[in-house]
């Protein structure tokens, strides 16, 4: 095998290890509202990873973590809609059922520990109303406020 030829086979058996990794954290079944998981994978990898990262992990700064995190948003008064505004998600190319698939597989993939039993999946209806009042300056502000709200120790 020349070099090129296993190079792309090196490159790509990373990127599946590294999917395999991030997706395995919820099964497909137990996902509500989760309609194409390969699609919201793609999604993810397209609209979200690049500040995000493949993990979730974020970089600290001006792009949070997800894993861990994420679903704990659910459990505070305007996180639910916090998550459909911010930025990120509210002015995203996608559209609304897409954008539905991709926050929902979201919240399983990278935070299944703190999703609640009675979780309402997003719908594309829920989405459009939110996006079209995107969070702008005052994002990092009411963040902050609703992670002072959660109950439980961040992982």
């Amino acid at each position: 095998m020349t070099a090129r030829p296993l190079a792309l086979v090196l490159v790509a058996g990373l990127a599946a290890a590294s999917l395999a990794t991030v997706s395995s954290r919820a099964t497909p079944a137990a996902m509500r509202g989760v309609v194409d998981p390969v699609q919201a994978r793609t999604d993810y990898q397209l609209k979200c990873q690049g500040c995000h990262r493949p993990d979730g992990s974020g970089d600290g700064h001006s792009n949070p973590p997800m894993r861990g995190v994420v679903g704990q948003f659910l459990g505070v008064d305007g996180g639910r809609a916090f998550i459909g505004r911010v930025p990120g998600v509210a002015t995203t190319d996608l559209d609304d059922q897409r954008l539905a698939n991709l926050v929902n597989w979201t919240l399983y993939t990278f935070d299944p520990q703190h999703m609640p039993a009675d979780f309402r999946p997003y719908t594309a209806r829920e989405l459009g109303q939110l996006r079209q009042h995107p969070l702008r300056l005052e994002r990092a502000a009411m963040r902050a406020r609703l992670v002072a709200g959660f109950t439980t120790k961040q992982d």
